[in-house]
């Protein structure tokens, strides 16, 4: 027997790209985008360029990523949506030193009819094989 995975359209990829730009956004001021875009119990999982996984509570690094003012753009690689849950592959590619880069896989929940991110396992562009800038 031959399980043949079908991926569907993402009915809703202008909102769920709309709420992950809100966390790019937010790495330039916005704590508040920031705030907006994630659910407050988001978890992040992140693997360096040495191999070092750190993880965190995402909304304890806010105040740092809104300070930051990192110059990053979004590079949407994959977005797949399954009724109120949806997965983006993301680029987060720091537009003045791509040795700063990241891929993302950012996980989504619509909980009240607003999308909320749940999780970000991220790692570093020189670990991201063919998603690397």
């Amino acid at each position: 027997m031959t399980n043949t995975a079908v991926v569907g359209e993402a009915p809703e990829i202008d909102e769920i790209k709309r709420v992950v730009q809100l966390y790019v956004d937010g790495f330039q001021g916005g704590r508040e985008k920031l705030q907006e875009a994630f659910h407050k119990d988001a978890w992040i999982f992140a693997l360096d360029a040495e191999g070092e996984l750190a993880t965190d509570l995402i909304s304890e690094r806010f105040e740092r990523w809104a300070n930051s003012y990192r110059p990053v753009k979004s590079r949407f690689i994959a977005v797949t949506q399954a009724g109120d849950v949806a997965s983006v592959l993301l680029g987060f590619d720091n537009s003045e030193n791509i040795v700063d880069s990241w891929v993302d896989v950012i996980a989504l929940i619509k909980v009240d009819g607003l999308w909320k991110i749940t999780s970000k396992t991220a790692a570093h562009s020189s670990r991201a094989a063919w998603a690397k800038p």
